[in-house]
């Protein structure tokens, strides 16, 4: 009986090869998908980071705004100190006789201020005091307006007529405080403000604020009867960036 022959198939080599080849082009792809994706993931996180950067940076901006229009209404300096006139700066302290408009000092100023910032054409403001505004209240969403309104003499920046400090560099943190407020010329950069004379009636001073029996009213001690509407628009480094705040400010005077 002839010995029996036992055959076996063995894989070819190109058969091999071949599925090697396709299991390390899956894996090739899923680590190109993995690597895409953490740095989409990356790419989107840090834009998210640099945009609220930017907000926080102008909001910033704009509350400083705000307190340097109180300053200025109150005459003082940044410190709390009362302003004191300098020859070489005659914006800052503004008084009579300066060469600018200024906060009414008393009940005859009012009058005079509110007629001459009613004259001035198109923006009714200048150096940084604006008459109350009688078209849209929100007229920072109006660009023809604005652009108006964000020039020398017209709006304010920070420091202006307060003399508070702020450096020349407008680098992305500035050598000083806030590199927004830095910023110079006319136009979307920087920040500004604007202040609004609001003069009422006398009659208030015998009333109140708040409605109700005689302990629960609120008497004002205001001289001159004017309160103050301020709005302080700040712009980010960034494209698109803008905060816009207002408040309005109500300086009262003590009786002693």
């Amino acid at each position: 009986m002839p010995p029996r022959r036992t055959l076996t198939l063995a894989p070819t080599r190109r058969r091999q090869h071949g599925i090697s080849l396709f299991v390390v082009l899956i894996l090739v792809m899923l680590a190109m998908l993995l690597a895409l994706w953490a740095s989409r993931s990356a790419l989107f996180n840090q834009m998210i980071v640099g945009n609220d950067a930017d907000y926080q940076r102008a909001f910033a901006a704009a509350q400083a705004m705000l307190q340097d229009a109180e300053l200025d209404v109150l005459r003082k300096n940044p410190d709390g100190s009362v302003c004191t006139k300098d020859a070489s700066k005659p914006k800052v302290c503004r008084s009579p006789g300066a060469g600018v408009l200024y906060p009414p000092v008393g009940a005859e100023d009012v009058g005079p201020l509110v007629a001459t910032l009613s004259a001035v054409a198109d923006t009714q403001c200048k150096d940084g005091l604006c008459s109350k505004r009688v078209a849209a209240q929100d007229f920072w969403a109006d660009s023809a307006l604005m652009a108006k309104l964000q020039k020398s003499s017209v709006g304010a920046r920070y420091g202006e007529y307060t003399g508070a400090k702020i450096s020349t560099s407008t680098s992305e943190l500035g050598a000083e405080g806030n590199a927004i407020l830095n910023q110079t010329g006319d136009g979307n950069v920087g920040a500004w403000y604007w202040t609004e004379v609001l003069p009422y009636t006398g009659t208030a001073t015998s009333g109140g604020l708040i409605v109700g029996n005689d302990k629960n009213l609120l008497p004002l001690n205001v001289n001159p009867l004017v309160v103050y509407r301020v709005t302080a628009v700040a712009y980010g480094r960034k494209n698109g960036t803008r905060v816009v705040l207002q408040q309005t400010f109500a300086p009262q005077k003590l009786k002693d």
